[in-house]
């Protein structure tokens, strides 16, 4: 098993899909560093500077609704094996197939886990250097705000696995694109906007997100928009509860499902 995660590793990393990653997370924080330096109080609608416990948040989560790019790399990085054909010589190489999965998931959750620590990084980096040129004291202590940057980065090797997920069970690459990307842009929200459904939005990945990352803003605007009460979310240790099964159970079922069909 260890020679299977390995070999996935190097394959990850000597494809364009490392760059293409590496490239995302850069601009993925800097984007926080962007939206620092215009300051949310020039948002539309405005919204309280980053002075304010909830300027700062509002910025800081702004950085969750980009999970869903590891999760269109991880699907790309396996859906592209089956596209390309070359998901025949791994299985030559290991013949019983849940292995190749497993390693396939161990290592590109690493690599989410490698993204969402590179971008978090840069998004503290940019976002305390934007605060000390504009000389404003944010409204999070700093541990408080790199402890938020934590669990999306956390979030992100979450999404990553479940994109593996994804990419195993569809195989064809464009199918699988166009579900993760449709879910992530339409069908949560669409939830938001159903009043008597949107009482399941805490429980889907995107509420959980939410939950875990402590970003209100995206289910309060909807709300807003309807004239009705934006859904209630869980609690962060639930949330990320909720999020975590959604992996494992993702993981368990793209592990087992290739067993019962051809690969060809």
């Amino acid at each position: 098993m260890t020679a299977l995660i390995s070999a996935e590793w190097l394959r990850l990393t000597t494809t364009r899909l490392w760059l293409w990653g590496l490239l995302a997370a850069l601009a993925s924080g800097a984007l926080i560093g962007l939206l620092a330096l215009v300051g949310p109080e020039n948002f539309t609608p405005p919204l309280p500077g980053l002075d304010t416990a909830q300027g700062a948040q509002v910025v800081l989560g702004l950085l969750g609704l980009t999970t869903f790019v590891p999760a269109l790399l991880g699907t790309v990085a396996v859906a592209s094996e089956y596209r390309h054909r070359t998901i025949t010589t791994t299985a030559l190489f290991a013949p019983r197939r849940w292995t190749s999965l497993a390693a396939k998931l161990v290592a590109y959750t690493c690599g989410g886990l490698a993204y969402g620590v590179l971008a978090a990084a840069v998004a503290a980096g940019s976002l305390f250097g934007v605060a000390a040129l504009k000389n404003v004291t944010l409204g999070l202590p700093a541990g408080t705000i790199l402890a938020s940057l934590g669990r999306v980065a956390l979030t992100m090797a979450v999404y990553t696995l479940l994109g593996v997920a994804v990419g195993a069970l569809l195989r064809n690459q464009v199918t699988a694109l166009a579900v993760v990307g449709a879910y992530f842009y339409m069908i949560e929200t669409v939830l938001m906007l159903v009043p008597g459904i949107k009482v399941v939005y805490p429980f889907l990945p995107g509420g959980a997100t939410a939950s875990l990352t402590g970003f209100t803003y995206l289910a309060e605007a909807i709300a807003d928009q309807t004239g009705s009460a934006a859904a209630s979310l869980l609690p962060a240790p639930v949330g990320g509860a909720v999020l975590l099964g959604y992996a494992l159970v993702a993981a368990a079922i793209a592990v087992a499902a290739p067993l019962r069909r051809d690969i060809g």
